[in-house]
């Protein structure tokens, strides 16, 4: 199939800057093309997961990935969609990131003999000479198209500074660069990397003649403006050591209903003929979709083995009904088995010499990580939504003892449905 038009299909295009010319490219030739990530942190999160998709679909469908980690343009720090300065890193802290990274994506694509490349543009951008910069490649940019870039007029009522004002130029040779030294002729991105993408193929055009091309993406909210990855406990990491695999499960197994189809297309593999059956979902089915979901996008991420712990131990700790093969054949998720995996479920430690006396329920609830102060659990558990081992808190201030882990060393908090924290006690 013509990756353009998979990528169309499951929701992945916004922009482009040429569609017939971009689609006859990828139906006639295997193309490289490349996306840059920022490393300014030692893992990406989910809201980095729908360029990184992109680039599996491209790869599984023939072309050659490049992952471009910018540990030479994150000494700037990009101002795209940014109402203040990015924290400036040193180089130390930049290459460490991009180490961590480059292990990390190698999760998603297959960089065995030069089927993906991964590369750090500090390698071309540290060794440029400034004067030399300024004359072959600054000479090209107008500041008046420059500042008319959304990337730069969001941020002039607030302060441009001129180290941020040079990213577009250093974003723009990296294209020019890939293309002269690595062949790559699409560069893909968020859509608010539009102008960049737009200014690297101007470059390119001018200094060698060539004709290369961009796609972005929509930047991804769900149905009700939340941006993607971000929860009350604060960012999904793909890191497991971040983010365990449990909860990644669980961050998708809360998609709202409106988000479970285009979310199905977007962060699974699974074919479009069976996603579309989502569509038709509703209740208990709905909630056979959303698990599916979960289980497939955890399997990309942290592995068969970590995904099936996720299914199972979220099965055992909620009382899930066994999902519905015949909805989605190509999911490989296992049917529930009798034996206990929950293990993958957040667990806590506690010492036994806390429950001298009891605990009261609401410093337990905190202490657990279930709520983020004390005043939350107090109101938690007065209007009902918490839970201790099945059975729902009478009192804010129930003292909990030592009782309530008898026979298994531990004791099950739950917050709402969907929430689940093992107390450990610590002899």
């Amino acid at each position: 199939m013509n990756a353009f038009d998979v990528l169309a299909e499951r929701g992945f295009v916004e922009q482009v800057t040429d569609e017939k010319d971009v689609r006859d490219l990828l139906g006639r030739e295997t193309v490289t093309c490349y996306i840059g990530f920022d490393p300014t942190a030692a893992s990406l999160h989910i809201g980095s997961l729908v360029p990184i998709m992109a680039l599996a679909h491209m790869q599984r469908l023939g072309h050659r990935p490049i992952v471009l980690i910018g540990g030479g343009t994150a000494l700037i720090g990009d101002p795209s969609g940014k109402s203040e300065m990015r924290q400036i890193l040193s180089l130390e802290k930049v290459e460490e990131n991009a180490s961590a990274l480059k292990d990390q994506l190698s999760q998603y694509l297959d960089f065995r003999e030069d089927r993906a490349l991964m590369l750090n543009n500090a390698a071309w951008l540290t060794a440029l000479n400034y004067i030399e910069f300024l004359r072959d490649i600054g000479r090209h940019f107008s500041v008046n198209r420059m500042l008319a870039a959304e990337s730069y007029r969001m941020r002039l009522e607030k302060g441009l500074n001129f180290i941020e004002f040079n990213y577009m130029l250093l974003q723009a040779y990296d294209f020019y660069y890939l293309r002269k030294h690595h062949g790559c002729t699409l560069q893909m991105g968020g859509n608010d990397q539009w102008g960049n993408i737009v200014a690297g193929i101007d470059l390119t055009r001018r200094l060698e003649g060539k004709t290369v091309y961009g796609v972005t993406f929509p930047l991804l909210t769900t149905s009700q403006g939340h941006k993607m990855g971000k929860t009350e406990r604060g960012t999904v990491w793909l890191d497991g050591g971040l983010t365990p695999p449990y909860e990644y499960f669980q961050y998708w197994m809360n998609t709202e209903d409106a988000d479970v189809h285009r979310f199905l297309c977007l962060f699974t593999f699974l074919p479009l003929e069976e996603i579309g059956e989502a569509r038709k979902l509703k209740d208990s089915r709905l909630n056979m979709a959303k698990a599916v979901l979960a289980f497939e996008a955890t399997k990309i991420t942290h592995g068969q083995n970590e995904a099936e712990r996720a299914w199972q131990a979220s099965a055992e700790a909620f009382g899930l009904n066994p999902v519905d093969q015949g909805l989605f054949p190509s999911s490989t998720i296992p049917r529930v088995s009798g034996g206990s995996t929950v293990a993958a479920i957040p667990s806590v430690t506690v010492s036994f010499r806390r429950f001298d006396g009891g605990i009261p329920a609401f410093e337990l609830f905190f202490e657990a990580g279930l709520c983020a102060s004390k005043g939350e659990a107090r109101r938690l558990l007065d209007q009902g939504g918490g839970y201790i081992n099945g059975r729902a808190v009478a009192r804010f201030d129930e003292k909990i003892t030592l009782k309530e882990a008898e026979g298994s060393g531990e004791i099950r908090l739950r917050k709402g449905k969907k929430r689940f924290v093992r107390v450990r006690i610590e002899t």
